[in-house]
Order: C-alpha cells, then structure tokens, then sequence
C-alpha cells in the first residue's frame, strides 16, 4: 500500500475501453507525515477522491483487478480509501 495525495486528473480522448467511466488520478506518494516524497503514481479512483487529498492507493495488479471487478484489465494501481488521519502508535 501507497501513502498518497490527489494532485490532478488525468483525461484523454483515446482510451482503452477498460477505462471508459472510471476517473484516472495523478497521486503523489507521501511519508506517513504528508510529505511528498518526489515520486508519483497514476491510479484509477474507485471511492470518489478528489483534489488535494490524501489517499491509500493498492499499487499491484491482480489486487487492483479484484478490487475493479476484472479478470484481464490492464490496470496497476487503484485508490482503495481516503485517509482521514494518521495516528502513529
């Protein structure tokens, strides 16, 4: 699992038809303390996320395509929660 922030969207006009109705996110990966970390991701969006904020991002494929539903989607990467709080213990 990936420590994220929703920085944009990405759009195309041409697309696989695996993607059609799903919203396309550019993630940038985070320390636990919100920090970027100068890397980044782009994942598909299966709770709602938006703009700005922090995300737990599932970045390995078969996992992905059991979260998406799909047995042969060519995906890597899905935003699986919003994070609202990190507490460290």
């Amino acid at each position: 699992m990936i420590l994220g922030r929703v920085i944009g969207e990405i759009h195309g006009s041409i697309k696989h038809r695996f993607y059609e109705g799903r919203k396309l996110l550019w993630i940038e990966k985070t320390t636990p303390a919100g920090a970027p970390t100068g890397d980044y991701l782009i994942a598909v969006d299966s709770v709602g996320a938006g703009a700005d904020e922090r995300v737990l991002v599932l970045d390995e494929g078969n996992g992905a395509r059991q979260v998406l539903d799909s047995k042969d989607g060519p995906v890597r990467s899905v935003v699986v929660g919003i994070i609202d709080d990190i507490v460290s213990g």
